[in-house]
């Protein structure tokens, strides 16, 4: 028998940890190669760990609610062959392996996170902290003030573990001033008043109403949206566009398309094809904000939000989208949306983006207001088409016909994008797809 250590794959460039949401298997259980055994929560996608070999699951080293770093081994599989896997390290040499202070100093606080005393709660508030980061906070009595006032080096200002066992170190050798809560009280109110969201009024509930836990991921999305509108100066920009050419090619070739490729061919990857070569005539669309400074990317990654059924909302990015063709884009379009519908879509899936693209019309929208998916600077939101009434122009003069037009709703933030750039950008996108070659093959 050989025993193989099931460990927590890497998961994208700026995913270092995940949260352990249920196991899927027992010890005992006999488990197939391929066959998921447990299900894992990061900040940005829930997902399925499978395992790699046959055998059968003897140890589960983690519990549910565990935050388990990217290589650590969460369980043990027992398998028929000799040479599946390494055999299990032995606890002196994963000792030997992980020398890093950082690391020790997280070992160490987790284990002792039990025998804590302080009584400190961590949930009033609208940050979002890991439970890692919850734990090393409650061990070294911090306050929420203070993990509040410490300065994150996570995606979105996060305060990762790093941060936070710096902080303590500092605090420790005297080298931490003073939480701003030493400020006057009147100076204090003034500041809260400037920059606190008001609290809700308090709600009542009777014995009919139904009490909703929100879920884990709506709580993250509702984190982030509150985060944005605070971040960004959000500005909207209205453009109607005709896409009767595009409506009429599209019926055309569809058939053909899924025949030969087995893909469905929707108007999103058309959408899509004219975001990204905008983006590539106005680069400075394609930027982050990082403080005071701007970063200005070099690949064009476009976020596609998608509603799953459960009515939350995720956004797999299409990576290099300017460099895809249009079925190239299809395939893209249609492989992210049929693995977020079915929450198989991978951490690294939902990284990366650089600017995003919702499709409201889905569900009759004609126009929306979409709020920016930071740290991007805008965001198009695509109408329903519809069937109207149009003048339309020709030669021979001005008619009246009945045409396909839809809304395009760009959203940008203010802070960096002016009115003169963000309504330049979605008016390039109009003419793209009002100009679409209706001659061309796919």
């Amino acid at each position: 028998m050989a025993r193989f250590e099931l460990k927590l794959p890497k998961m994208g460039e700026s995913v270092a940890e995940a949260t352990i949401t249920s196991w899927l298997k027992n010890i005992g259980d006999t488990i197939e190669s391929d066959e998921p055994v447990l299900e894992i929560a990061t900040d940005k996608v829930d997902s399925e760990v499978p395992s790699e070999v046959d055998g059968t699951l003897v140890e589960i080293l983690f519990q549910v609610d565990d935050v388990v770093q990217v290589g650590q081994t969460i369980a043990i599989i027992e398998t028929n062959g000799t040479s599946a896997a390494a055999p299990v390290a032995s606890q002196e040499t994963a000792t030997k392996e992980t020398p890093a202070p950082v690391a020790a100093a997280v070992e160490h606080i987790t284990a002792q996170v039990e025998q804590a005393t302080t009584t400190v709660s961590y949930s009033d508030t609208d940050s979002f902290f890991s439970p890692l980061v919850k734990n090393i906070a409650k061990e070294e009595n911090i306050s929420l003030q203070e993990l509040e006032s410490i300065t994150g080096s996570g995606k979105d200002g996060r305060v990762n573990k790093n941060d936070l066992l710096q902080y303590v170190a500092n605090k420790k050798s005297g080298n931490v001033a003073a939480p701003e809560k030493a400020a006057a009280p009147q100076e204090q109110k003034v500041v809260e008043k400037a920059t606190a969201p008001s609290t809700a009024a308090p709600l009542s509930v009777n014995g009919e109403d139904e009490v909703i836990e929100m879920t884990r991921m709506g709580k993250l999305i509702a984190h982030h949206m509150v985060a944005s509108v605070q971040t960004s100066a959000h500005v909207q920009s209205f453009i109607e566009c005709d896409v009767t050419n595009i409506w009429n090619w599209r019926k055309k070739h569809k058939d053909a398309f899924e025949k030969r490729e087995g893909e469905s061919l929707t108007f999103t990857p058309i959408f899509m094809e004219a975001v990204a070569q905008a983006l590539k005539e106005f680069p400075m669309m394609n930027i982050a904000v990082d403080g005071d400074k701007i970063i200005k990317r070099k690949n064009i990654n476009l976020g596609m939000a998608a509603a799953l059924p459960d009515g939350n909302l995720i956004v797999p990015v299409i990576k290099n989208a300017d460099q895809l063709n249009l079925v190239g884009m299809a395939k893209a379009v249609n492989d992210l949306a049929g693995r977020a519908r079915g929450g198989k879509l991978k951490p690294d899936d939902t990284a990366g983006g650089t600017y995003t693209v919702t499709n409201v019309g889905t569900f009759g929208s004609v126009l929306g207001t979409p709020i920016i998916n930071q740290p991007q600077v805008g965001i198009l939101a695509l109408g329903a088409i519809r069937k109207v009434p149009a003048v339309v122009e020709t030669p021979q003069g001005d008619f009246i016909g009945i045409r396909m037009k839809m809304f395009l709703s760009h959203s940008y933030d203010h802070r960096v994008v002016n009115g003169a750039l963000g309504g330049q950008f979605v008016q390039r996108v109009a003419q793209l797809l009002e100009g679409f070659d209706v001659s061309r093959t796919v």
